[in-house]
């Protein structure tokens, strides 16, 4: 029993920790899945608190996890892990059922897992705890209760500064597929060989009032008496999908312009905005003010948005407006505004508004 509680606590400990971590890396990509979470199941009115919640759960997880693997208020972080395991093993199984949004983001953009396979894991989880319960404890800090609260709460600060750092300078590691070094136009090639999407496909007929589905081979094909109505088609196995899938630009007057600036050999700043009523002022300011010196200089610039066009249109600064997925802009930089530099369709470099750099590091790009 005794090897049994060391390899649980090990486990529960490390998964935690690594759970927590990945989050903390990227705060925004969780609250996106808060997000997406509301929009699914009409809680829109909860959309302010995602970030609140992002850095509270990966926080939760982070000690929770620190705590049982270290042994610093070892029952503190095992209730704090039977909580959450208590509320979210129930939720996951209710996701697996409704599949609302098909990644959890229980590992961030680190480890991608379906609804199922996070309430499996869920449920290993609860498995290894349960030993952790057996018995008498036996163990004990080697401090005082006062210094373990001590550690705790100073790993929790310095926790919750480093979620923070992340979201104003961007992720420290960037899980996402628009990470520096990456060239865009490979991420999204389609090899020889991959599986397609399977779908099972049912036609629906109606002959004197009746309505009768078939399959594809065995609808009534030359067959006049019955009168086509609907097709269903349901998503049996997901196939191969690239990295990058959806990266779409468009020009305001409709042109698509992604192979212009993934085939461009100089240099390219795309300026991210996802939405231009929510970026701060002063930060697009600064953005349009450095487009007009690359633009001056001979570097393309592109703002890129899903704000509508007529909005777009209003800024009337003479840099070219593009317009972009939603969904596509918040996985290529998580900032808002954030800056992409690219070259011959490489990601060379990744901004967010708080630490873009000054004219001066621009000049001296220039000059290549």
């Amino acid at each position: 029993m005794k090897a049994l509680k060391i390899i649980s606590r090990i486990i529960i400990g490390l998964v935690f920790i690594f759970s927590g971590f990945v989050k903390a890396v990227d705060p925004l990509g969780s609250a996106y899945k808060f997000h997406d979470y509301f929009q699914a199941f009409h809680l829109g009115f909860l959309n302010d608190l995602s970030i609140p919640l992002s850095i509270l759960m990966c926080t939760a997880e982070f000690i929770a996890g620190f705590s049982v693997l270290s042994g610093f208020r070892f029952r503190t972080g095992r209730l704090g892990i039977l909580m959450l395991l208590i509320i979210f093993t129930p939720v996951t199984f209710i996701l697996a059922l409704t599949n609302p949004v098909s990644d959890c983001g229980c590992f961030g953009d680190a480890i991608h897992l379906t609804n199922w396979q996070t309430f499996g894991k869920n449920i290993a989880l609860v498995a290894f705890l349960i030993p952790l319960y057996s018995g008498s404890d036996q163990i004990k800090s080697i401090f005082s209760k006062t210094t373990d609260w001590l550690i705790i709460l100073s790993v929790m600060f310095l926790f919750v500064l480093f979620s923070l750092f992340n979201i104003r300078y961007l992720p420290i590691i960037d899980f996402l597929p628009y990470s520096k070094g990456v060239k865009i136009a490979e991420k999204m090639i389609i090899p020889d060989g991959a599986q397609p999407d399977i779908y099972n496909t049912t036609l629906i007929y109606e002959k004197d009032g009746v309505r009768k589905e078939f399959t594809v081979k065995e609808y009534p094909a030359g067959d006049s008496s019955w009168k086509f109505i609907d097709q269903k088609s349901v998503l049996i196995r997901k196939g191969y999908k690239p990295p990058i899938h959806d990266f779409m630009i468009t020009s305001l007057t409709g042109e698509d312009i992604t192979g212009k600036i993934l085939s461009d050999p100089g240099y390219s700043l795309l300026m991210v905005t996802k939405k231009l009523t929510e970026a701060d002022r002063k930060s697009l300011n600064k953005g349009f003010s450095l487009g007009v010196i690359c633009l001056s200089k001979g570097i393309s610039f592109y703002v890129l948005s899903s704000s509508g066009s007529d909005e777009m249109k209003s800024y009337e600064n003479g840099l070219t407006f593009c317009s972009a997925d939603e969904t596509t802009l918040k996985t290529m930089v998580r900032a808002n505004p954030g800056y992409i530099l690219m070259k011959d369709g490489r990601i060379m470099e990744k901004w967010s508004w708080a630490n873009l750099p000054d004219e001066k590091w621009f000049e001296k790009l220039f000059k290549h």
